[in-house]
Parts: C-alpha cells; sequence; structure tokens
C-alpha cells in the first residue's frame, strides 16, 4: 500500500503536466493580437496551440503580422508578434529549441547560418513582446506590459549612435550589438493598473 502511495506521489507532477488545459482556440487567437494595433489585429496570421497541445497555425494571415498566442505550458501570460518576413528566422529557433538545444546555442547555429546566408534577418524587422495577467472570472488580459523589438544586424553602438544600456527607464538601448541577433529595445513604463 506504502509502495503504491509513493508511486502516486512521484508520478502526480506528471500526471499534471500531461493535463494541461488548452485554452479554446477562438481566446488563443483574440489574445494573440492584443500587442498589435486594432486595425492589423483581424488580418494577421496566428500561432498557437491545438487540443492536444500542438503547435500550430490557428489563423492564416494576409497583412504584416505573425502573432504567437501564450504557450499554456509555461507560467504567466505573454504572446507576442512579429513581422512576417521574420518568420522563418523565429520558426529556425523554435525547432532548435524543440531539438533540446541552449539558449546559447541557438544563438550560436542562427549566427553561422546568417554568416553564410542560409538564414535570413531582415534589417528593421520588428517583434512585440506583450506580457500580462488573465482574469480568473472573465479571462480578459489585465496589466498588459508591451516591449518592442527592432533587429538591426550587426550594428553597434558606434554605427548607430544608440546606446548599449538604456539612459533612463523606457529609453532605447542596443542589445547584442555587432551579432546577428543586434536589436533596439524599447521597454516603455506603465502604470501598475493599466489594462487595455
Amino acid at each position: 500500500m506504502k509502495l503504491k502511495l509513493i508511486i502516486t506521489f512521484l508520478l502526480l507532477p506528471f500526471y499534471i503536466v500531461g493535463q494541461t488545459k488548452i485554452p479554446t482556440k477562438e481566446w488563443q487567437i483574440k489574445t494573440a493580437v492584443l500587442g498589435i494595433a486594432k486595425e492589423f489585429r483581424e488580418e494577421a496570421k496566428v500561432y498557437g496551440y491545438d487540443s492536444n497541445g500542438n503547435f500550430t497555425v490557428l489563423k492564416e494571415g494576409t497583412n504584416q503580422y505573425v502573432c504567437l498566442a501564450d504557450n499554456p505550458n509555461k507560467e504567466g501570460f505573454e504572446t507576442a508578434a512579429y513581422h512576417k518576413d521574420l518568420d522563418l528566422f523565429m520558426a529556425r529557433g523554435r525547432e532548435l529549441k524543440k531539438q533540446g538545444k541552449t539558449f546559447q546555442e541557438i544563438f550560436d547555429i542562427r549566427e553561422n547560418e546568417v554568416k553564410n546566408g542560409n538564414l535570413k534577418i531582415p534589417y528593421s524587422s520588428t517583434l512585440i513582446v506583450m506580457n500580462g495577467s488573465v482574469n480568473p472570472e472573465t479571462k480578459a488580459i489585465e496589466n498588459q506590459h508591451i516591449r518592442y523589438v527592432v533587429y538591426i544586424p550587426y550594428a553597434t553602438t558606434k554605427t548607430t549612435g544608440i546606446p548599449s544600456v538604456p539612459h533612463a527607464a523606457g529609453h532605447p538601448w542596443i542589445m547584442n550589438p555587432g551579432t546577428h541577433r543586434a536589436h533596439i529595445m524599447i521597454t516603455p513604463t506603465y502604470p501598475e493598473t493599466s489594462k487595455d
């Protein structure tokens, strides 16, 4: 009897993970596009998760935006949206992560692939990341905080005049300068009670 209880206790975390509830397709699409301007939401492409938890296309798009729904297997709420010309670059990152590669390994592999011309990261393409909290009753996304990324491959502080650290809260700065992943970071400041 004790052995059965021990085995059940040890397997419980795996059972809980396996029972992660996947939000409806409609909710995923609705919340995935919140980070972009309202006039672009209807025509944006959306990736999310099917009923089995598989990453897939939930809605095809016709404009310049690709949106990613929140990952139900991760704590907290976070969505992303990027220019469609970044889709292959982002897909390559997801592929390498699925293979079990670390962040640094993914960085190095894509760095070499961009240098060799096998992978492209368009200059001045954008990424928008939104974090928030899900209201347990209404399921609305509250306390929405957005940060912006503008990719400028191989740019540096010297070539752009953009500092390597923000001068003050909300000011732009350049991250990963001199690499394929060089980008301008812009993280606006928000009141703690901000909502859409």
